[in-house]
């Protein structure tokens, strides 16, 4: 759907007044960060649809402005994205959210369907002009992730948010929802400062717990490399797998095209980990 007038040439200034602190919580709300090209986006959808074969119902929420969750997730880009048509623009003033929408309406109506039940919310996709083109839907996009507590209907769902890459956006709040972050780190000593980064931010000022995983790995002591680097253990392992190339080459989810890889046995244990230790903390 199209909004009525056109979107601003200039994209907007994150609000100033955006909460760190995340909101009160459903058990199973995350955001998975790190370095770009750590594999945060193959993980993240691999997550969420594992959760919902689980029995959750799953938002899927997409804050990175690069291709990437909804191949995860076994889903075509929408060419617009849907939070557009959540938005209005007056002739003088910032976007605002069309009168009624709120987060429940937003989920049923402005996110694509994805398999196993999941729904994905889109922030929307940078062009060669970065996110002008969709400055209606970043602004629809934070007006929503900051009243997803509002909505008690959505406290027994699961949601998986993929950040883009490094610590700014938890920092200034893309995911306030998120009282944990799987922090996915590779064996590198870029990869490993932005994991130290996003964690410290993670458990500072949003006080939300933080899972360590040790991406793209080819064995035990590639692994102590990425707990060296990051100067504390590693929580899930994930290995490199040759499943997840041919699965983004054909641009389909490697949950459907290798059920039974390497990678997708990891994210089984790392959704075993989450379950436990949201139960711990209950």
């Amino acid at each position: 759907m199209t909004p009525a007038a056109a979107p601003e040439t200039k994209p907007p200034l994150w609000p100033v007044d955006m909460p760190l602190r995340p909101r009160p919580a459903g058990p199973l709300w995350m955001g998975v960060a790190g370095k770009g090209g750590a594999g945060k986006s193959v993980l993240s959808g691999t997550l969420a649809r594992v959760l919902a074969r689980r029995g959750h119902r799953v938002l899927a929420i997409d804050t990175d402005p690069m291709p990437g969750m909804a191949h995860s997730l076994g889903v075509t880009e929408p060419a617009i994205p849907l939070l557009m048509g959540a938005v209005h623009k007056p002739e003088k003033g910032p976007w605002r959210l069309r009168s009624g929408i709120g987060p429940v309406c937003v989920v049923r109506h402005y996110t694509t369907p994805a398999p196993d039940g999941v729904r994905l919310m889109q922030l929307g996709k940078a062009d060669k002009d970065g996110l002008a083109s969709v400055n209606g839907s970043v602004s629809a996009f934070l007006q929503i992730v900051r009243r997803l507590h509002e909505a008690r209907s959505l406290h027994d769902w699961a949601i998986v948010g993929d950040l883009a890459a490094g610590p700014r956006q938890p920092a200034a709040g893309f995911s306030p929802y998120a009282s944990l972050y799987v922090v996915v780190v590779e064996a590198t000593s870029q990869s490993a400062m932005t994991g130290r980064r996003v964690a410290r931010i993670a458990r500072g000022p949003l006080g939300a717990d933080v899972i360590f995983v040790a991406s793209k790995v080819g064995g035990r002591e590639e692994r102590l490399r990425v707990e060296r680097l990051l100067g504390e253990p590693v929580d899930i392992e994930i290995p490199a797998d040759p499943a997840v190339r041919d699965a983004e080459n054909r641009h389909l989810a490697v949950v459907d095209v290798a059920p039974t890889s390497a990678l997708v046995q990891a994210v089984e244990h790392l959704a075993d980990l989450i379950e436990r230790r949201r139960m711990e903390a209950s």
